[in-house]
């Protein structure tokens, strides 16, 4: 059986599973309650409560768990996993990497933990006027698509009133994407600007962060060049100079 209560006007859902699982549980009670909020939302966050009681899935459920998740791919901004059953755990730390949203395993015992992740935001992007033609965009925490997409819009009219367009890229707070679709939004900003780009700096502190530089090189007519979290004021200045 599953069972959903919605939060939050509607863009969380709590989804309870129990016992055996089948198809006409996800055509009876899951997709018209995740139709129905999606026609409010653009995206949802769902928390899926698997207890003791759950008994497992049978095979008409596993394609409609399918055919749910093709359906509504983009539809999803982040899952909270709550159970105690071993297996069920696994299946989902092995998807998740695999996800267009974030999607984190809590036990029972921590549901508070999960809701309080639901709601809370994980990551920012600010973009930061420097003058003349620098800007400096500062990544935070772990990003989602919506940040990349206010971030557009802020970088877009930041650089229509300049002459030029030099950019810092700030990556000292950076701790990843939330997902594949935020992964993809990511290289959605980088490819629309590109073309405008005449100097970039990277600032970072992982060895990941200077290979990006490399990549950037072969990739961008502009001149990129990295520098380490400690030489902050000299990308600064290196950006600017010229």
């Amino acid at each position: 059986m599953i069972s959903v209560e919605t939060q939050s006007d509607g863009a969380i859902l709590e989804v309870t599973a129990s016992g055996t699982i089948s198809s006409s549980d996800y055509e009876a009670t899951l997709v018209p309650a995740i139709e129905a909020a999606l026609a409010d939302h653009d995206q949802i966050r769902l928390l899926i409560l698997v207890g003791e009681e759950f008994a497992g899935f049978d095979m008409s459920a596993v394609w409609a768990d399918t055919k749910l998740g093709v359906s509504h791919w983009r539809g999803f901004d982040r899952i909270a996993l709550v159970t105690d059953t071993g297996w069920v755990q696994t299946s989902a730390r092995l998807a998740s990497p695999m996800m267009p949203c974030p999607m984190q395993v809590f036990s029972l015992a921590g549901i508070e933990e999960a809701r309080r992740w639901l709601r809370e935001s994980l990551g920012a992007i600010h973009v930061i006027d420097l003058g003349g033609p620098c800007v400096q965009v500062r990544l935070l925490g772990q990003v989602d698509p919506g940040e990349y997409a206010q971030a557009t819009g802020d970088l877009d009219a930041m650089i229509r009133g300049k002459q030029g367009f030099r950019l810092l890229i700030d990556l000292t707070e950076f701790d990843g994407w939330q997902g594949l679709s935020a992964l993809d939004a990511h290289f959605h900003l980088g490819r629309t600007h590109a073309p405008l780009l005449d100097r970039a700096a990277i600032v970072g502190n992982k060895g990941w962060q200077h290979m990006a530089q490399r990549i950037g090189n072969q990739l961008i007519k502009a001149d990129i060049q990295y520098f380490p979290e400690e030489d902050m004021d000299n990308a600064k200045s290196w950006l600017a100079a010229g």
